[in-house]
């Protein structure tokens, strides 16, 4: 059994920072990756970036030099920074995970950036 639970969001003004954390439960031995996606109303879901099991990592380009993943494997948590946001930050974030060739999805958290 494995889940993943959201945390971090909320509101925050443009050009704030925010830092969300997944951390995940149950009997994780390894993964093929682990990543967060987002999802803005009336928008299809899509992915921000993703750090493999070997610590390499890649960002949308919308993301990118503002947004930072990392991982603390004795705590079984994944983080993402949020530097500089923007408006169109505004979504609900999910951390997802791909164990043994099967996906696991957060609850999300919404995240909204407005003044």
């Amino acid at each position: 059994q494995v889940q993943l639970v959201e945390s971090g969001g909320g509101l925050v003004q443009p050009g704030g920072s925010l830092r969300l954390s997944c951390a995940a439960s149950g009997s994780i031995f390894s993964f093929n990756y682990m990543g967060w996606y987002r999802q803005g109303p009336g928008k299809a879901r899509d992915l921000v970036v993703r750090i493999t099991s070997g610590g390499s990592s890649n960002y949308a380009d919308s993301v990118k030099g503002r947004f930072t993943i990392s991982r603390d494997s004795a705590k079984n948590t994944m983080y993402l920074q949020m530097n500089s946001l923007k408006p169109e930050d505004t979504a609900v974030y999910y951390c997802n995970a791909w164990i043994s060739g099967d996906a696991y999805w957060g609850q999300g958290t919404q995240v909204t950036v407005s003044s």
